[in-house]
């Protein structure tokens, strides 16, 4: 990654665009992309993908790579004890990285990973795609960030992002609407991609004598409310006959010296277990299979969030048959075939919880995708990408 004195320098070499790249406030007037100079001939579209390593960013791509799209790996991100395949925080993010790769890359999508960013940073990467002459995609994911308490950091960053970028995508209609109706822009629908991998073999559901709900409270991010939640579900789950209610939480909130240890909460799931009203279970983040197989364990997933957009999780789920209660905030039934509950910022409704499991319990819905219908979704959605490219490529 390029140090802001060698971005710096580099940047006078660009011509007048680009001074005073790094006084970000200085004009918020951005000349609009064209089309670059130095595209490579052979019909492949490079992309800088933010990030390119992400399942859903794997998945935009057509398997056989018939789409003609490839994207650059994620730059290792600077600092000790990286992990391995870890693409965060986003090296590609800084001006310096563009300013010195520009000739690497025919388009740059922003998909997420800008959390740490400041909106000043925004500016001055967009600063650096119209100065090298790269049009900016970004595909909006989240009107709410899950991991912010509140909403003014996020929305200074898509007051950035939805204004300047020259296509936008996000995954739901009423997503859509709202981008449309906030800032005066309609983005491409495209639907969320399959997450757990096509050729990986699913269990049959049938329904039987167990009903299990699971709430995984992972590490009781900005956006959830577990308590209440599960407070509820202990209690209309346990007048089930066959009912089980399974309770997972992370290490890092349930332990008494976890960095984001929750003692009213931990208080709560110790006691509930003790009384056998929950099955809980502490451990660390799931790999991918762990979770795969943890959800095939599950009659029914509830989601326990008070605010977002869109979810991988409900996603996950699709593909493995696991039914889903989500709340009423965000576009979740829009999203993929599930319950609901009312569950946002301006409160949550018992009731509605309780009636959403027992016709989860009596009716034992199941909506579960086909590998052929993910495959040619997934090769929809990557022709589709290619064609926003290709208009903004010119």
């Amino acid at each position: 990654m390029a140090t802001e004195k060698t971005a710096g320098r580099q940047a006078v070499d660009y011509g007048d665009q680009v001074a005073g790249l790094h006084n970000v406030c200085a004009d918020m007037t951005l000349p609009a992309a064209v089309r670059p100079a130095d595209r490579t001939r052979s019909g492949l579209i490079r992309v800088a993908s933010v990030p390119a390593g992400h399942v859903y960013v794997r998945h935009l791509a057509d398997p056989s790579g018939g789409d003609g799209v490839v994207r650059l790996d994620d730059p290792v991100p600077p600092g000790p004890d990286v992990l391995n395949g870890q693409w965060w925080p986003p090296a590609m993010l800084s001006p310096g990285w563009v300013l010195d790769h520009h000739q690497e890359f025919d388009i740059f999508h922003v998909q997420f990973g800008f959390d740490a960013q400041d909106a000043d940073r925004l500016w001055a990467l967009v600063r650096a795609l119209r100065a090298v002459r790269k049009p900016l995609a970004y595909t909006v994911h989240d009107l709410r960030n899950p991991h912010h308490p509140d909403s003014q950091a996020h929305d200074a960053h898509l007051d950035v992002l939805i204004p300047q970028a020259d296509g936008l995508v996000t995954l739901t209609a009423g997503a859509a609407a709202e981008v449309a109706a906030r800032w005066g822009r309609r983005p491409t629908v495209l639907p969320h991609p399959h997450v757990v991998e096509l050729d990986r073999p699913t269990r049959s559901r049938t329904p039987g004598p167990s009903f299990v709900v699971g709430v995984h409270a992972k590490s009781v991010r900005a956006s959830m409310a577990p308590l209440l939640v599960i407070r509820t579900l202990a209690e209309v789950v346990a007048a089930l006959p066959g009912g089980k209610l399974r309770v997972d939480i992370h290490h890092d909130v349930f332990d008494p010296d976890g960095l984001r240890h929750d003692r009213d909460l931990v208080s709560y799931l110790s006691c509930a277990a003790a009384r056998a009203e929950i099955d809980l279970r502490v451990h660390d983040c799931f790999g991918d299979e762990e979770l795969w197989a943890y959800l095939e364990n599950l009659d029914v997933s509830v989601l326990p969030y008070r605010f977002g957009t869109h979810s991988g999780w409900l996603e996950a789920c699709h593909d493995l048959g696991t039914t889903v209660i989500a709340p009423t905030c965000g576009y979740f039934r829009q999203q993929r075939p599930c319950l609901s509950y009312r569950h946002d910022e301006s409160g949550f409704d018992v009731r509605s919880l309780q009636e959403a499991v027992l016709y989860a319990y009596e009716r034992r819905p199941h909506w579960q995708a086909r590998p052929g219908d993910r495959l040619r979704e997934r090769l929809q959605v990557a022709a589709e990408h290619r064609r926003l490219y290709e208009r903004l490529l010119g």
